[in-house]
Parts: structure tokens; sequence; C-alpha cells
């Protein structure tokens, strides 16, 4: 069993639930196939990751305004209503992060793709992000994962040797960075499976 001393979490798709269909289902009548259109053509993935590198969410929305003046009123909303895609908290996560916490053994950090702008609404709403030594910010750092700048970040701030690093999040792409940098990793797909993969480890909690 390899040992583990420190837990970089992710926080979107693992803590924390987030989804713009919260928003743009209602907004579209229900018809995934014309929002999915609008997040391929429109309000991007790309587009979107690229206010998580820290570019000002006032001009990304001038930007695609620009390209698509036709959908001005949507694209507004996208982060005009940005808290309505918060869904909550994945609570079984939550759960296993406060074991983390609460175990000695352990030093807890977060390593999350966000917009400056927009995480101090998470932290005032999310309690159990105060819970973490410290919570390194994509949009704050001006560069995101799978970057290994911001990987290199999080070990540096925080004195954490890769090799006895446990990373976990929900994208594989973030995920095959971390392995690179020789950080253990759990690739996130629900709590179940994160509780299982954990024991798996040797980690008792």
């Amino acid at each position: 069993m390899k040992t583990v001393k420190n837990i970089i979490f992710d926080l979107g798709g693992v803590l924390i639930d987030w989804n713009p269909e919260y928003v743009f289902l209602d907004v579209f009548d229900g018809d995934r196939k014309k929002m999915q259109w609008f997040f391929d053509e429109v309000c991007t993935f790309d587009w979107n990751e690229n206010q998580d590198a820290g570019y000002p969410l006032a001009q990304a929305t001038a930007d695609r305004i620009k390209l698509f003046p036709e959908y001005e009123k949507w694209i507004k909303m996208f982060y005009g209503r940005w808290e309505e895609m918060l869904g909550g908290p994945i609570e079984d996560t939550v759960a296993l992060l406060k074991k983390f916490v609460d175990h000695p053994d352990y030093r807890v950090v977060a390593l999350t793709n966000w917009s400056a702008e927009t995480f101090p609404v998470a932290l005032q709403k999310f309690e159990f992000l105060q819970w973490f030594e410290g919570i390194v910010v994509s949009g704050t750092e001006k560069t995101r994962k799978p970057f290994v700048d911001i990987y290199k970040i999080t070990l540096d701030r925080y004195r954490l040797d890769p090799k006895v690093s446990l990373f976990i999040d929900d994208n594989k792409r973030n995920i095959e960075a971390a392995q690179a940098l020789g950080i253990q990793t759990i690739h996130f797909e629900n709590p179940q499976q994160l509780a299982s993969d954990i024991s798996s480890l040797g980690i008792n909690l």
C-alpha cells in the first residue's frame, strides 16, 4: 500500500453540484437538443474554462455577444444567473471530506478550476469550504488544470510531497496531468465509488 498524507480535493462535480442545465433547461422549455446546441456552439465548455483561468466575466460575455448578437439575452444569463447553476453540496462526498479533516494523519487542501469573480459566492454559500487548510483557485492564479503550473503552485504553497499526496477530481484530463507529476489520484465518479477507492488504498477513516 502506498502512503498517503495529503488529500487534494477538486470542488465542482466532486463536492459541489454545479450544472448550467439548472438554468438553461428551463430557458429552452425542456428542449435538451436546443440547450445542448447552445452549449456546443455559443456558451461552450472551452469558453467557460477561459474564465476559470482568470479572463474577466464581463469581457467574456461581450466577446460572445459580438460573435452571436442574436443570442445576447441567453449569453448574458450564463453569468447573470450563475448562482442558480449551483445545485448544492454533494453530501456523501462532504461527509468523506469531514472524516479526512477530522483525522490527525491527513492534511487537506483543495484545487479548483473556478472564476475568481464567482468563487466568493461559493465561499459564502458552502460552510465546508472553510474546513480546508487552503484552496487554490485557478482564476486567482491565472492558470488552470490541467496545466502543470497550477499543480506545482499547490504542491509548493503547502509544501506537499507529490508521492504521498492523493488528488481527487472528476475530470480524467486533470487526473492524468496530476499523475504525470507523481501524484496519486482517484478519478471521481460518485461518492460510493470514491469511498471504495479510498478504502482500496488502505486508508481507514
